[in-house]
């Protein structure tokens, strides 16, 4: 899905920033459009060349990839000033598996970096969906058509497990989620260690993560968190968290801001999402198994996988995903804001029980019916099996195995 936004982007800026996990993809992407490559992981000698003769570091063609550039934290600013001084577009990318520091971001400069944002796969990107249901279109208030795509329970749990990574497309759902406990275990014991100066303790890392994994997809909050973690205080669950999320382990949803008629107010807590659900999994060392033995919880992941799968969607457009609760307790799963102000809003249910549809949509459209600005171009019921249609009463209903771009 990023590619064309990527190559979009090397014709309005000098330098692309794509940043996202590890292992979601970012430098196989990349090297689709790269004519030379650094691998500054691999090549220690590029740190001490970068110190020494910063100009011959980056001759190459271009664009010309450098890989994991946080560990040239200096290579920022170094292309910076030879985006300013060859005044080209297209000359470099790239690629982090860590945010930049707060002084990087005040030294970009318009039009000198695009950043993208790269996520794990989506079903459509994985062969898990049939495309026929079309997001831009719901966006711009097209109904839905399709049968049911035979995307069984078992099928969804297996996806969740397995997750939308590039290279464990191959595999089975117990050999991916070893390899998930894996990457978790490198995320507690190497890489927030190597965020910042701060030390954190693997152990707590871990208990926090399964805090999160337990609470996915829910506007669970530090003071919860830190009580459910009793050895971490406050202060440190929002250290950990913030670490946590500049190496893109975790995502908030943020709480959506608009105006309503009614008295109720919203909150402003943002519901915890880990990048992909499969992490969620792999934290608490759940088994597909025990997955299908528990539909609760499962819709939580199928919730997270749904707004995963929006956030994406969403990147190509410059849309926004947020969710929305009021003080009297009505709510909507995801919000899509475009930057013109235009919005959809869409409620997630596990399974295509008629009844549990209703609810869902006269929840849809109560809210919608309460907000004081602009009326909602779609409301859509996200299930996970089954037909996509729009309703009587104008809500659509749509399979996520239906679900493209």
């Amino acid at each position: 899905m990023v590619d064309a936004e990527l190559s979009a982007a090397l014709k309005r800026a000098g330098a692309v920033l794509i940043e996202g996990p590890r292992a979601c993809g970012k430098t196989e992407t990349a090297l689709q459009v790269a004519n030379s490559i650094v691998r500054i992981d691999r090549e220690p000698g590029f740190i001490d060349l970068l110190g020494i003769d910063p100009q011959l570091a980056l001759q190459g063609d271009v664009p010309r990839l450098f890989d994991e550039w946080q560990l040239a934290p200096r290579l920022w600013n170094i292309v910076r000033g030879e985006v300013d001084a060859r005044r080209q577009k297209g000359q470099f990318i790239l690629t982090g598996s860590m945010a930049p520091t707060s002084d990087a971001k005040r030294h970009t400069g318009a039009g000198r970096f695009a950043r993208l944002k790269m996520r794990t796969m989506t079903l459509s990107e994985t062969g898990h969906s049939t495309n026929e249901t079309s997001f831009a279109n719901l966006l711009a208030g097209n109904p839905p058509r399709s049968t049911d795509p035979g995307f069984s329970y078992r099928d969804l749990v297996t996806r969740v497990v397995v997750g939308g990574w590039p290279g464990f497309q191959d595999l089975d759902a117990s050999q991916a989620s070893l390899n998930l406990r894996d990457y978790l275990d490198t995320v507690a014991e190497v890489d927030l260690q190597e965020v910042d100066s701060v030390q954190r303790d693997p152990v707590r890392v871990r208990r926090l993560l399964s805090a999160l994994a337990r609470s996915t997809a829910s506007e669970v909050t530090l003071a919860t968190l830190a009580k459910d973690e009793t050895s971490l205080s406050r202060d440190t669950v929002r250290d950990y968290l913030a670490a946590l999320q500049r190496i893109f382990i975790i995502e908030d949803q943020p709480a959506w801001s608009t105006h309503l008629r009614s008295s109720a107010t919203l909150r402003q807590e943002p519901k915890r999402h880990f990048v992909d659900p499969s992490l969620a999994v792999a934290a608490l060392g759940a088994s597909e198994d025990a997955l299908l033995k528990d539909p609760r919880f499962t819709g939580q992941l199928f919730e997270s996988l749904v707004v995963q799968q929006l956030r994406v969607f969403s990147q190509a457009t410059s849309g926004t995903v947020s969710h929305a609760r009021d003080s009297q307790g009505r709510e909507l799963d995801a919000v899509v804001t475009l930057p013109d102000g235009s919005w959809s809003a869409f409620e997630i249910k596990l399974g295509n029980d008629p009844a549990v549809i209703d609810a869902a949509a006269a929840g849809l459209l109560k809210f919608a019916d309460q907000v004081a600005d602009n009326q909602p171009t779609s409301l859509t019921v996200v299930v996970s099996s089954g037909p996509s249609y729009r309703r009587v009463d104008g809500v659509n209903v749509v399979a996520i195995g239906t679900l493209g771009p």
